[in-house]
C-alpha cells in the first residue's frame, strides 16, 4: 500500500472517533499524543492582517486525534504536493487566549487525507507544523481533503503554547452540508470560515487555548 492508509482502513478511525465523541469535554482536552517540539519563540511576522475577534470562547472544543497522527512532522508552511489533483486551500487564523490575547510562538501541527481520501502514514504528505508569530498568526498552504467512509472532509490539528494546555481537535468546511450532517462527530463550532481565493480556497479558524 506504499505506506498509505486507505478509505477502508479509515473506517476503523471513524469507529474510534465515534467512541471518543461521548467522552466529557474535560476529559477530551487530555486526548492525544503530546507534541514534542521545542518552543523557540515567535516566528517571523507573517503580516496577514487578521483582526482578532471581539470576544473569545473559554476554549476551542477538543476532538479525538484519530488513528493516523504522525509526530515530529517537518516544519513548513506549504504542504501542497506537485501534481496533486486537489483544490488549493490556504488555512490561516490566530491562536488566542480566552481573553483574545495572541499566543505568540505557539506550535500548530496539522494533518489530513489527500484528494483520494488516503493518509500517508510512513511519510509526511499533507503533514506539517509551524509556530505562530507575535500576532498569534499562522498560515498553511495545502489542498482540500475529501470525504471518505463516514467522515466529512476535515483537517486534524494540534495546538499548544508554551504556557497552555495541548488542544487536539478537527476543523470542518461550511459548504459540505449533507456530509457534515452525516458525520457523527462533526461540531458546528469547529467549522471554518471559507471563501474563494483565485483558483482555490481560503479558510480561517481561530484557536483559543486554555492555560496549563
Amino acid at each position: 500500500m506504499r505506506g498509505w492508509v486507505t478509505r477502508r482502513g479509515a473506517v476503523a478511525g471513524l469507529a474510534s472517533a465515534a467512541a471518543g465523541a461521548v467522552v466529557a469535554p474535560t476529559q477530551a482536552r487530555a486526548w492525544g499524543t503530546p507534541l514534542d517540539y521545542a518552543f523557540e519563540g515567535p516566528a517571523p511576522e507573517r503580516d496577514l492582517g487578521l483582526a482578532p475577534p471581539l470576544a473569545c470562547t473559554p476554549g476551542t472544543p477538543a476532538q479525538t486525534e484519530g488513528p493516523f497522527y504522525t509526530p515530529k512532522t517537518p516544519r513548513r508552511a506549504i504542504l501542497r504536493e506537485p501534481g496533486t489533483a486537489g483544490e488549493p486551500l490556504a488555512v490561516q487564523g490566530l491562536v488566542l487566549t480566552p481573553d483574545c490575547r495572541p499566543v505568540a510562538g505557539a506550535v500548530i501541527d496539522i494533518w489530513h487525507c489527500d484528494e483520494r481520501g488516503d493518509y500517508d502514514n510512513r511519510g509526511f504528505r499533507y503533514r506539517g507544523h509551524q509556530f505562530t508569530d507575535a500576532a498569534g498568526a499562522f498560515r498553511f498552504e495545502t489542498i482540500r481533503p475529501v470525504r471518505y467512509g463516514g467522515r466529512t472532509p476535515h483537517i486534524h490539528v494540534k495546538v499548544q503554547g508554551e504556557a497552555t494546555r495541548l488542544l487536539t481537535t478537527q476543523v470542518y468546511f461550511p459548504d459540505m452540508g449533507d456530509a457534515n450532517a452525516g458525520d457523527v462527530i462533526y461540531r458546528e463550532e469547529l467549522t471554518m470560515r471559507l471563501d474563494r481565493a483565485g483558483d482555490g480556497w481560503r479558510a480561517r479558524f481561530d484557536f483559543v487555548l486554555t492555560p496549563a
